[in-house]
């Protein structure tokens, strides 16, 4: 429930009495900043939840991971509803506080704390650009890391899933993650370790099991990688390219595929013809030579090879969902769809008459492709209406167009009840009923009332 000026005053007092001065805050500017994240992707969302409709009533900005359970403690005995919060690059609503209460902006908790052989600790509040630059200074590569690399890696693997690397190392719950210190909204103000396995109820779970204050994840050793950039006349000769890039000795960390009408609008540093489909890859320097033969031998042409670790980055941030925000950013109302499946690389033009002016962005998996469906947008009607059409054709969706946690539900709601028995952590994220399908519609907008305490 929603705190009442007054409360909200007092519950800052009490958090500043304990945690000290500047770690409560009910500036009106700061508290509408941090009650939003980036679901204006999904025009859908962006009309449910638009900035200021579900304000938060404080937010408190821990300086250490220790604070982080004892804040916990004075929420629990005070029944604060919590939000975590990391960069705020969440597309699913993940840090809407719709229940008010306290955003716990973890953006303070930035060090990275050990690197060691095949792994680096680091804090919640950390970014992954600053990680991935710690590690590779000290000869490592991250597994993976997301197409915003300015998240938090707390943010990542709460609320995220997959980026560059995914090629080779799968979804941040396939190992990546090998410890965490959680801290539970149980009354205790204790904090625990888990590692292995049981860090699965923490990863994309959007903190509604415990709040993550320190991750452990793995490295590899650094890599020569390259930054290539191809063009084809031919959308089926450029995925005849894609799909056999797992055959490499070395797998790529990145292969991104975008067909003409994405293009014009991705900020490549080089122009980008809009005429042709575009393949963009991060690969390890000794493949680039087999790889832009096979280019070649498809029809295709290398455009620009660039041998420069940033230059692997500026690629990587035209990955995954990332078209999709520059092609709305130029004014294009589409919206888009999670989608995996060979339907991607074998039926195209089938899976695009399922919706207005369709097109595909594709991602590589050594198991198949993932991607973007974009499309026309006009309703959440139309858009919820194409997804059995879609599956029909062999399309798997995972839909951003809703906020509820729709991955490791059985083991969230398994552990929930003793990390947060009194379900305070990001409330109406999950359905502590159990029954939470893959996509929810989310016509029904019936959200808890919004009742001031004191």
């Amino acid at each position: 429930m929603t705190l009442t000026p007054e409360g909200a005053a007092s519950f800052a007092e009490l958090v500043t009495s304990e945690l000290g001065e500047g770690v409560a805050s009910t500036d009106p500017d700061l508290i509408q900043k941090c009650s939003s994240d980036w679901s204006r992707m999904s025009p859908i969302l962006q009309e449910k939840l638009p900035p200021g409709r579900y304000p938060a009533d404080l937010v408190v900005r821990p300086t250490t991971p220790e604070q982080v359970p004892t804040f916990l403690r004075l929420a629990y005995d005070r029944d604060v509803p919590v939000v975590p919060r990391g960069a705020g690059t969440g597309n699913y609503g993940q840090a809407t506080p719709f229940t008010g209460g306290a955003v716990l902006d973890l953006r303070a908790l930035d060090k990275v704390t050990e690197i060691g052989d095949g792994f680096v600790t680091a804090q919640a509040g950390a970014k992954l650009t600053v990680i991935d630059a710690a590690v590779r200074d000290a000869g490592h590569d991250l597994w993976m890391f997301p197409s915003t690399k300015g998240s938090t890696i707390g943010g990542f693997i709460a609320g995220g899933s997959a980026g560059t690397g995914t090629v080779e190392r799968g979804t941040t719950a396939d190992g990546f993650v090998t410890a965490m210190t959680i801290a539970p909204c149980d009354g205790s103000g204790r904090s625990f370790r888990v590692e292995g396995a049981d860090t699965i109820p923490y990863i994309h779970t959007y903190g509604v099991t415990g709040i993550a204050t320190e991750l452990t994840v793995r490295t590899d050793p650094a890599r020569h990688w390259v930054a290539v950039y191809a063009a084809f006349a031919d959308y089926g000769r450029a995925i005849a390219v894609h799909r056999s890039l797992p055959d490499l000795a070395v797998l790529p960390r990145l292969a991104s595929l975008d067909e003409p009408g994405l293009v014009a609008t991705l900020p490549a540093p080089i122009e980008l013809d809009a005429t042709r489909t575009s393949l963009r890859m991060i690969l390890e320097v000794s493949t680039v030579e087999e790889v832009s033969r096979r280019v070649v031998a498809a029809g295709g042409e290398v455009v620009a090879v660039f041998d420069d670790y940033a230059a692997t980055d500026k690629l990587s941030s035209m990955s995954y969902n990332h078209p999709v925000y520059f092609l709305q950013q130029s004014g294009y109302p589409c919206f888009h769809l999670e989608v995996g499946g060979t339907a991607l690389w074998d039926a195209p033009d089938l899976i695009r008459t399922v919706y207005p002016n369709a097109m595909v962005h594709v991602e590589l998996r050594t198991m198949g492709p993932l991607g973007m469906y974009v499309a026309d947008y006009e309703s959440e009607d139309q858009v919820l209406g194409g997804f059995a059409a879609l599956e029909e054709l062999g399309v798997g969706i995972h839909s951003p167009h809703q906020w509820m946690v729709d991955r490791h539900v059985a083991e969230a709601l398994a552990i929930s009840p003793i990390t947060d028995p009194k379900g305070l952590l990001n409330q109406l994220k999950l359905d502590r009923d159990g029954v939470v399908p893959a996509r929810i519609d989310t016509r029904n907008e019936a959200l808890v009332a919004r009742t001031p305490v004191h």
